[in-house]
C-alpha cells in the first residue's frame, strides 16, 4: 500500500497510545488525562497529560495533525510554496521526573508535507539529566545507534552531531543535557525511500518507551535531599530558556496557531533562576555542568571522560 499523510498519521497515533501505556505502567500511579482539540484553520489533536504521579511529576505524550494555507514563514525558504496547502503530523514527548536523579526526556517525530512534491520527516530523542550519569549516558547512546545503524551506518554520527549543535543555549555556552540525535527534512527521490525514511522514524519511535521505562526503574527511587531539589530547579530553568528561546517546535506550533496549552506543555511545574549561581568545586553540580559540551564520544566513554 502507498505510503500517505493518513497512515502516517495512524501510525502516530497508535504510538501515541503505546507509549502512554508503558508510561503508565512504569509509573504505577499516574494516569494520562486527555484533552481533545480543534485547530480553527484546520485539524487538530488529542494532548495526554501526566501529573503528580508517583515518577513523573509533570509530563505529556501529544499527538497533532494540522492542514491549511503554507504559513509564510515556510514560503520564504520555499517560494515555490506559495498558495499551497501544507499537512504535519507527529507525536511530542516531554517528561519531568519528581526526583532529580531522573532524567528529563524529549522525543519528537513528525511528518510534514505541502503542495505537490514537497514533503520531509524529523524529529529526535534527547536526554536532559539534572545529574549527568556516565552508565546511563552511554546507555542511551547506544541504544540510539544501535537504532540508526539498522537504517544507516552514518545516521548516528550525523544526527548526534546535529543534536549536540542544536540542544545548546548559546548564552549560557552549555548543552541542553547530553543530546541524542536530531534530524529534520529528510526526503528521498521515490516511493520507496520514503518508505524507508519512514521505517527509520518509527524505529526511533520505538526506542522512548523502553529507555525511559529502564531509567525509571534504576533511578526513581535514589535518595536525594533538598539540594538536589534546588540543583533540580535550577537545571529546570535552563530547560526552559531552550524551549522559548531557541526551539523550533515551540516556534513552528506558535506561528501555525497551535494549541498553547499543548505547546508549553514541555514546561516544568517549577523552576528557578538564581541571580549568578554558582556551583561549588568539585561537587556533583559542577561535574555535571563540565559534561554539557558538544563533542563527547558517549558510547566510548573511555575514549574521552573518566567515571566519577
Amino acid at each position: 500500500m502507498m505510503l500517505n499523510k493518513e497512515s502516517i498519521s495512524l501510525w502516530f497515533q497508535s504510538l501515541q497510545s503505546d507509549i502512554i501505556n508503558q508510561l503508565e505502567a512504569a509509573d504505577g500511579r499516574g494516569k494520562f488525562i486527555y484533552d481533545v482539540w480543534q485547530r480553527l484553520e484546520g485539524g487538530g489533536g488529542k494532548s495526554s497529560v501526566i501529573e503528580q504521579g508517583h515518577i513523573i511529576e509533570k509530563g505529556g505524550v501529544n499527538y497533532s495533525a494540522v492542514y491549511g494555507s503554507t504559513p509564510e514563514f515556510l514560503i520564504k525558504n520555499n517560494p515555490s510554496l506559495k498558495g499551497s496547502q501544507f499537512y504535519a503530523t507527529g507525536v511530542s514527548i516531554v517528561l519531568h521526573p519528581k526526583n532529580p536523579m531522573m532524567p528529563i526526556i524529549h522525543m519528537n517525530v513528525r511528518y510534514f508535507e505541502a503542495g505537490e512534491n514537497v514533503y520531509w520527516f524529523g524529529g529526535g530523542i534527547d536526554l536532559t539529566p539534572h545529574y549527568v550519569d556516565i552508565d546511563d549516558a552511554q546507555l542511551f547512546h547506544q541504544t540510539l545507534k544501535q537504532a540508526c545503524l539498522l537504517h544507516d551506518e552514518q545516521y548516528y554520527d550525523k544526527f548526534k552531531q546535529w543534536a549536540d549543535d542544536y540542544f545548546y543555549i548559546p548564552h549560557r555556552e552549555e548543552t541542553r543535557g547530553i543530546g541524542g540525535i536530531f534530524f529534520d527534512h529528510l526526503n528521498g527521490k521515490d516511493e520507496e525511500d520514503k518508505n524507508k525514511l519512514f521505517d527509520f522514524v518509527k524505529a526511533i519511535g520505538n526506542t522512548f518507551a523502553p529507555i525511559y521505562v529502564h531509567l525509571m526503574k534504576k533511578n526513581s527511587e535514589l535518595p536525594y535531599g533538598e539540594q538536589e531539589k534546588q540543583w533540580q530547579n535550577v537545571r529546570r530553568g535552563r530547560y526552559v530558556e531552550f524551549n522559548l528561546v531557541y526551539d523550533k517546535g515551540t516556534k513552528f506550533g506558535l506561528e501555525t496557531n497551535g494549541r498553547t496549552e499543548s505547546i508549553l506543555m514541555s514546561l516544568p511545574p517549577i523552576a528557578a533562576w538564581h541571580y549568578n549561581y554558582q556551583t561549588s568545586e568539585n561537587s556533583r553540580e559542577s561535574t555535571t555542568l563540565s559534561l554539557l559540551k558538544k563533542g563527547i564520544d558517549w558510547v566510548n566513554k573511555n575514549n574521552t571522560i573518566e567515571k566519577n
